[in-house]
């Protein structure tokens, strides 16, 4: 288990423990964090676990692949920190990760 940090667009915070292997995104799900949809159930074609991976967290992630960065296109706001939390997979080294859920998904 990994815990990972999630907070809500207006500031409210969760800190769960994830089980290694699964994606931030089913984290979320499971513990039903709000504004983390993950409607096509992780299989990075719908956007709607756009998140904001806060502080120097983007350094220690798998690179962004292409269609990865092509599903970004449909997200709301993106910045540069911007991920899907569904290509985000759990394991020890995350421990602490903290991730922003947007203002609204798409």
């Amino acid at each position: 288990m990994t815990k990972i940090k999630y907070i809500e667009h207006e500031g409210t915070e969760h800190v769960v423990d994830v089980p290694d292997g699964m994606s931030v995104m089913e984290g979320a799900v499971r513990y039903t964090i709000p504004g983390i949809d993950g409607d096509c159930g992780g299989s990075c074609a719908c956007a709607t676990c756009h998140v904001y991976v806060e502080g120097g967290w983007m350094g220690k992630l798998a690179p962004m692949n292409e269609l990865e960065r092509d599903m970004l296109d449909f997200a709301f706001d993106v910045k540069e920190n911007s991920r899907l939390a569904c290509q985000i997979k759990v394991a020890p080294p995350l421990e602490g990760l903290v991730v922003r859920t947007p203002a609204r998904q798409y």
